[in-house]
This record gives C-alpha cells, sequence and structure tokens, in this order.
C-alpha cells in the first residue's frame, strides 16, 4: 500500500508540474505579445503625438522636412494583400483537389512533396527571381498587352494603365500569391484528407459530380480550416518584407494603376529603419510597425467571427 500511495503521490507531483508549465507556455506567448504592443506604442508615441490621426491619412513621407505619412505605405499593404489572396486562393483550391480527389496515386506523393517544398523556399530568394526574371519578363510579354486590351475598359481600365516598367504594385502581389500558395494549398489539402471517406463516396454514389462533392460535402465538413488556410496566408502576404522590397518599386505615392511602383509597410520599414536617425523618423517607422500588427489583428478577429458565425449555422 505505502509504494502505491508512493507512486500516487509521484504521479500528482508529475501532473501538477505538467500542468503548470503549460500555464507557462501560454503566459509566455501572451506576455509576448503584449510586449511587442507596448514597445510598438512606446517607441510611436512621439509620432502620435507629433502627426496625430492626421499620420494614418496623410501620404506625404518626407525625411528632410520631418512630414511623415501612413496612407502610401498601408494603401500598398492592403492592395497587394488583397490581390495576391485573390490569385491564391483560387489556384490553392485548385492544387488541394487535384491531390485529393484527381490525382494518380503515383503522382500525388511527389506533387505534394513539391508543394511543401515551395513552402521552405526563403523569401528573399522569391525577391530575386522576382526582380531578376519575373518582372523584366512580366513587364515585356505581358504588361504591354494588358495595357493594349484592359486599359480601355470602363471601370477596370484605370487600373492597367501605366508604362511598362515590370516592377510595381501588380508583380509584388503576383510574387506574394506565387509565395502563399504553397501554405495555403498544403493546409487545404490536409484538411480536404480529413474528410471521412464515407461521406464522399455516398455522394459519388448519389449520382454527385466531383465539384458537388466539393462544394456540398468536403467544404462544408472542412470550412474552418479552410479558413484558416486562408487567414495563414493572408498573414504571410501582410508581413512578409524581402520579396516585396525588390520588386514593389518603393516609391511613396498612390495612384490608381496597379503597374505603377508603390510602397509596402514592410518595404518601407527595409528599406528606411537603418538610416533612420532622427526620433521623428524612428518613432514614425515604429508607429507603421504599430498599424501592421493592428491590421493583422483585426484580421484575425474578423476570421474569428466568420468562424464563429460558421459553426451558429451548422446544420441548417
Amino acid at each position: 500500500m505505502s509504494n502505491l500511495q508512493q507512486k500516487l503521490a509521484t504521479q500528482r507531483k508529475l501532473d501538477w508540474l505538467f500542468v503548470n508549465v503549460t500555464k507557462l507556455f501560454a503566459f509566455l506567448v501572451l506576455a509576448s505579445l503584449v510586449g511587442i504592443m507596448i514597445t510598438l506604442i512606446v517607441g510611436a508615441m512621439p509620432s502620435m503625438e507629433k502627426f496625430g490621426w492626421g499620420f494614418l491619412t496623410s501620404k506625404n513621407w518626407d525625411p528632410v522636412a520631418a512630414d511623415y505619412g501612413a496612407l502610401a505605405p498601408v494603401f500598398g499593404t492592403l492592395v497587394t494583400s488583397v490581390i495576391a489572396l485573390l490569385v491564391a486562393v483560387p489556384v490553392s483550391f485548385g492544387i488541394a483537389i487535384f491531390l485529393t480527389e484527381l490525382s494518380p496515386s503515383w503522382l500525388k506523393r511527389p506533387l505534394g512533396v513539391a508543394v511543401e517544398l515551395l513552402a521552405g523556399v526563403p523569401s528573399i530568394i522569391y525577391g530575386m527571381w522576382g526582380l531578376f526574371v519575373f518582372a523584366p519578363w512580366f513587364g515585356e510579354h505581358v504588361q504591354p498587352h494588358m495595357i493594349q486590351y484592359l486599359g480601355d475598359v470602363p471601370v477596370i481600365g484605370t487600373l492597367f494603365q501605366g508604362a511598362p516598367m515590370g516592377i510595381g504594385l501588380f508583380t509584388a502581389a503576383l510574387i506574394l500569391a506565387i509565395m502563399i500558395i504553397p501554405f495555403i494549398a498544403s493546409v487545404m489539402r490536409d484538411v480536404f484528407e480529413v474528410t471521412p471517406t464515407l461521406l464522399k463516396e455516398s455522394a459519388y454514389g448519389l449520382g454527385s459530380t466531383t465539384w458537388e462533392v466539393m462544394r456540398h460535402v468536403v467544404l462544408p465538413y472542412t470550412k474552418a480550416g479552410v479558413v484558416g488556410g486562408i487567414i495563414l496566408g493572408l498573414g504571410r502576404a501582410l508581413g512578409e518584407t524581402m520579396a516585396v522590397t525588390f520588386v514593389i518599386g518603393n516609391t511613396f505615392n498612390i495612384t490608381g494603376s496597379l503597374f505603377s511602383s508603390g510602397v509596402s509597410i514592410t518595404s518601407a520599414l527595409a528599406n528606411e529603419f537603418g538610416e533612420a536617425v532622427d526620433e521623428a523618423h524612428v518613432s514614425s517607422l515604429l508607429f507603421l510597425g504599430l498599424i501592421l500588427f493592428l491590421i493583422t489583428f483585426v484580421v484575425l478577429c474578423i476570421s474569428k467571427v466568420m468562424l464563429l458565425r460558421m459553426q451558429r449555422h451548422e446544420g441548417r
């Protein structure tokens, strides 16, 4: 009996240790998040006091005159990320469908490994490839045709006007799309494979096509994972630095053309943080970092609300 009591006491101690260590890890994550937030707020405080809310609506960025505004970097960040997501999600969905439903068994594993390897390529490699290979080819062979055939189209024609330079907002968005496709596709493939085979076979047995099975069976069953994969890709697009810095052009302007050069929050930080010397410049860059932090936080909150609404409507 004494040995049994000793073992039980040891197990209780180990259980107490396990519970408290996991609590400590969870607290460290929360503490790191709060610490980053406080650091950004304290660093951005001089810029907040000097420019106020006008920092968010001003497109000026003049280090010589110490006049700074966040509108151009925020505009570039949102435009490139949204376009990247619009391109990447359908492609990733197609890749995931092919890998889970249509691919031959001998091709499924090599192709899946290739997609995962693309996710491990460093972002600076994508940036160098985009600058030296993709941008010249895009500016010579694609942009002139888009300007010719889309530049005069009502409503959307303004988006495709300008000089075919190769670099710019649209090029940066396409590079971002290429970068986030492996992440979204890998997550979609994994969650699609979780769908019970019995459900899919039952749908096929009732005469459903592959698209109908994906739309009415697989997607409703895995929608939380699909949304999570899309948000993961969007977070990568919002926070990407080097690849965007190489191809976006890095000019603080706002135009209606996607072919014009621009700037994102991350590229502005990468280009100017090392050269910032006066307090206003450093504080404005930290203010940009705080804005990016808040944008990412808002995106995550919106995705959480979407998932909660999906869960409430399940079964209807």
